[in-house]
């Protein structure tokens, strides 16, 4: 029985129906993101904000983002987080909200790329909100969480 078992076990691995037992083969891991970030603003030109600050959460570094108003009520937004381990760099879009000095934001992101530690992670479908606060020289509030996986 054990041999039919062995045997059946190479079949399928011989007609391709299972992918035989590999020595290099790596565990996917799966982590929930979840930052947060206070960042000012670098540069404001026409309808970009570039803005850098900390992030605390799953991975603490330095965060970046330059969002890009498309619309009265669409963006485009450029997030990189930076550690000492690497980087990981994510794009996407949102709707865009301004009322009485304040704009709000949220759309989801897809991860680009990812250096050092991060060099295989990738994610899609991971959702980005926050608040753009223009009495103090636009200073953004950020939250960028979602399932990522190396």
């Amino acid at each position: 029985m054990r041999r039919l078992i062995r045997l059946g076990g190479l079949t399928a691995c011989a007609l391709g129906l299972v992918a035989p037992p590999s020595t290099s083969a790596r565990a996917t891991h799966t982590t929930t993101l979840s930052e947060v970030g206070h960042l000012h603003l670098l540069s404001r030109h026409n309808f970009t904000l570039t803005e850098q600050g900390s992030a605390a959460g799953t991975i603490a570094g330095t965060l970046y983002v330059r969002m890009v108003a498309v619309s009265s009520s669409r963006v485009t937004a450029e997030v990189q987080i930076g550690t000492r381990r690497g980087t990981i760099a994510a794009s996407g879009s949102g709707s865009y909200r301004r009322t009485d000095g304040t704009a709000s934001f949220s759309g989801s992101l897809s991860i680009d790329s990812g250096s050092g530690d991060y060099a295989d992670v990738h994610g899609s479908g991971l959702h980005f909100s926050g608040t753009i606060d223009e009495a103090h020289h636009d200073a953004i509030t950020v939250r960028v969480s979602g399932t990522v996986s190396d």
